[in-house]
C-alpha cells in the first residue's frame, strides 16, 4: 500500500512531465488496478513491454523527487499543519489563550516561510 500511496503522489506531483503513453500506464496501473496483462493488451503490446515502461516510468519520478523534493516537502508542510491544528485544538479545549498565541505564531512562521500571508490574515 505505501508504495501505491508514493506513486500516486510523485506521478500527482510530477506526471505532466511524463510522456503521454508514460502517464497512461502509470494511471491503469496504479489508480485503476490494471494487471500488466490487461495494460499490454490496452496497448497492443507485450507485458514485459509494459513492466518496462512501467519500471522507466517510476524511475522518472523518483528521479525527479530526488532532484526537487516537492513530495518530501509538502508532507513536512502537512505535518507541520497538523501539529499546529491540534495545539489549537488543545488550546481552545482548555480555554489556554497564551498557548493559543504561541500557535497563531507557529503558524505566521509556516505562511512566512512558505511565502504565503504575511499580513496577519489567513
Amino acid at each position: 500500500m505505501e508504495k501505491l500511496t508514493r506513486m500516486a503522489l510523485l506521478n500527482d506531483f510530477y506526471g505532466q512531465l511524463l510522456t503521454e503513453r508514460q502517464r497512461q500506464v502509470l494511471s491503469l496501473y496504479y489508480e485503476d488496478n490494471f494487471s500488466l496483462a490487461e495494460i499490454a493488451e490496452e496497448f497492443s503490446v507485450t507485458r514485459q513491454a509494459v513492466f518496462d515502461l512501467l519500471k522507466r516510468a517510476e524511475k522518472i519520478l523518483l528521479g525527479y523527487e530526488d532532484k526537487l523534493g516537492l513530495v518530501k516537502r509538502w508532507q513536512d508542510e502537512r505535518r507541520r499543519l497538523s501539529e499546529v491544528l491540534a495545539e489549537l485544538r488543545r488550546c481552545h479545549g482548555d480555554g489556554d489563550w497564551g498557548r493559543l498565541e504561541g500557535a497563531i505564531l507557529r503558524l505566521q512562521e509556516m505562511l512566512d516561510e512558505s511565502g504565503g500571508a504575511t499580513d496577519g490574515h489567513v
